[in-house]
């Protein structure tokens, strides 16, 4: 990486703005969260509940109608939408359009958590890169879209991607020992390769999770100082799909949000920490410690 091509390191997030008196749920943006399978009810339930503490005005989630019932009792405070499966439980054809139908109503979608690896899923993903809004993709979404050989010539979308090095190596064929080696570095160009494919109209940004994580647009690079060892279990990526998503909802840049989302969740898992301990921290943990990292 030459001087010439360096991105301009951000040592601080941007913050939202305060709340007017008169404001309304509408004000903060509408998310709606695609994910879900059989056995996979938790996924998408707390990216959901991650977008509405994270001050989301409105949330939808869109998940196989076979599991529709057990997320809407998860997520009280949300909306949900049956996608339509075949016999066997497994999402048939027909979600692709109702996902598209769903997105053209919403500010934000986020999908991907708990969603499975299917040619159905893969069709959700693709409608979602090739639409014009914003979307951020991680877990089963990465891994879907990572099936879609041409997915960067062909994204439209604002996309913000979320990989941990399991997930990168998929999308940039590198083995993980090498992007663990220079993180920053892999993560800049890989971002700013898959930017130049595409019509360069919409910001593509990637968020490379792990110690340190690593937000950058290929322009730009934050590396993340807040998190602890104790999050490393199931569910807390899907907490930091849920905020990133309600933070863009809120009128919120997708680097900037990416960014603030990556200091949040690690400051709610530090503080969770302080009170639970490392080896006892579980996601839902961060959901509790979400409004403490928020008033910081």
């Amino acid at each position: 990486m030459t001087d010439k091509t360096k991105p301009q390191k951000v040592n601080k997030p941007q913050n939202l703005q305060r709340r007017k008196l008169d404001a309304h749920k509408g004000d903060f943006g509408r998310v709606l969260i695609v994910g879900g399978s059989t056995g996979m009810m938790g996924a998408p339930s707390l990216a959901a509940l991650a977008a509405l503490r994270s001050g989301a005005g409105l949330v939808t989630i869109a998940v196989p109608q076979t599991i529709q019932q057990a997320v809407a009792a998860l997520c009280p405070c949300a909306t949900s939408i049956p996608l339509s499966c075949s016999a066997d439980g497994m999402l048939d054809s027909g979600a692709a359009a109702q996902v598209r139908l769903a997105a053209e109503t919403c500010d934000v979608v986020a999908a991907g958590p708990g969603l499975g690896i299917s040619t159905a899923a893969c069709d959700i993903v693709r409608v979602l890169i090739e639409s014009s809004g914003h979307v951020v993709l991680d877990a089963d979404g990465l891994n879907n879209l990572a099936a879609i050989e041409d997915w960067a010539s062909i994204r439209q979308c604002e996309l913000v991607i979320t990989p941990h090095p399991g997930e990168f190596s998929r999308l940039t064929r590198k083995e993980i020992s090498e992007i663990q080696a220079n993180r920053s570095e892999h993560a800049v160009e890989a971002t700013a390769n898959w930017a130049q494919q595409g019509s360069g109209k919409s910001e593509l940004v990637c968020l490379l999770k792990g110690a340190a994580t690593v937000v950058t647009n290929a322009s730009a690079i934050y590396t993340n100082t807040t998190g602890n060892p104790g999050m490393a279990s199931g569910g807390s990526g899907d907490v930091l799909t849920g905020i990133i998503a309600a933070l863009i909802a809120q009128n919120l840049a997708p680097f900037d949000a990416a960014c603030l989302a990556a200091h949040l969740h690690g400051l709610a898992g530090d503080l969770a920490a302080t009170k639970l301990g490392q080896t006892s921290l579980i996601a839902t943990d961060l959901l509790d410690y979400l409004p403490k990292a928020f008033m910081s």
